[in-house]
């Protein structure tokens, strides 16, 4: 876990990506501080917590978490008495979320399902005891203006693209975007609700807003290439996927097929699943919002050769 300046009064905390769940935050430190996502697990999310004192040793006073999925929010509850502020949508994903049976999963190892045994596998370096999700205590819809100590602050709705509430967070005057999972950075990415257009035009979004940093939910820190990148990769997937569509090949034989061509040093490349069923499902008319078999296409992703995540350098 690193902390970095990246401008004045600007922090990022970034974790090695190791696998599933290995997120970056962001820190303001200005106008009673403001936190950018917290950490899957309540020990990764104290870490966290203890770098920002370092430079900014009063109790944070918000949080703004990009989206509802446990490892950009699960850690909220470390932050207590912070307004906690998210998209609309979050509360209906926050709902769903279960840390507990993400805490059962992660003992079963030695589980006779390879697939089930697998994903533990990857859970190894979490610990999700002792979650209370905490749902935002401040809601907005398409956007959001704060004002910290005169810096300005716009949270701005991109979703429906890797989820319905997708919300990325733009600092103006340093160039700043903390841009969630809509960025991926040389990791492959997952998607559960939306689409592939809107999430062209979110990506889009972010390069219009010329950000001299851009801080990807997952993975190295980039500029507008790295959204340009995603933006590519996503529609290098989409194209495959149809040519395997067309040929009437399921999901996992074309997740088998595609080659990753120019994304092949990507990390975690089983995830691709994940954008090819999105493929098959615009292919077949569904809409962006219909339900995601999960357990499915993990199971499927696994299958294709999924590794523990690497020890620590």
């Amino acid at each position: 876990m690193e902390l970095r300046q990246i401008a004045r009064d600007v922090h990022v905390c970034l974790q090695e990506d190791r696998g599933l769940g290995c997120s970056n935050s962001g820190l303001v430190s200005r106008g009673g501080g403001l936190v950018v996502d917290t950490f899957w697990d309540l020990p990764h999310t104290r870490e966290l917590r203890s770098l920002y004192a370092s430079v900014h040793p009063e109790p944070v006073q918000r949080v703004v978490n990009t989206h509802a999925n446990g490892d950009h929010c699960w850690g909220n509850q470390c932050f207590a008495g912070a307004e906690i502020i998210a998209q609309r949508a979050s509360l209906q994903r926050l709902a769903r979320e279960r840390p507990e049976a993400m805490e059962a999963l992660r003992g079963m190892t030695g589980h006779a399902d390879p697939a089930v045994a697998a994903f533990a596998q990857l859970l190894r370096d979490w610990d999700f005891r002792g979650i209370t999700p905490v749902a935002p205590t401040r809601l907005f819809d398409e956007s959001l203006q704060l004002d910290l100590d005169g810096l300005q602050v716009e949270l701005l709705h991109v979703g429906p693209a890797h989820t319905a509430e997708d919300a990325i967070v733009h600092l103006p005057e340093p160039g700043v975007v903390f841009a969630g999972d809509v960025v991926f950075r040389l990791c492959t990415p997952i998607g559960w609700e939306g689409s592939f257009e809107v999430w062209g035009r979110a990506l889009e979004r972010i390069v219009e807003l010329e950000p001299a940093v851009i801080v990807p939910g997952h993975g190295p820190l980039c500029g507008v290439e790295g959204a340009l990148e995603m933006k590519a990769y996503l529609e290098y997937v989409r194209d495959e996927a149809r040519t395997c569509f067309e040929a009437e090949l399921d999901v996992a034989e074309a997740s088998r097929r595609i080659d990753p061509g120019p994304y092949a040093g990507w990390t975690e490349p089983w995830r691709i699943v994940f954008q090819v069923e999105r493929a098959y499902r615009e292919l077949r008319g569904e809409a962006w919002d219909a339900p995601v078999d999960a357990v499915g296409l993990f199971r499927i992703g696994l299958s294709l050769g999924a590794g523990p995540p690497r020890p620590p350098a």
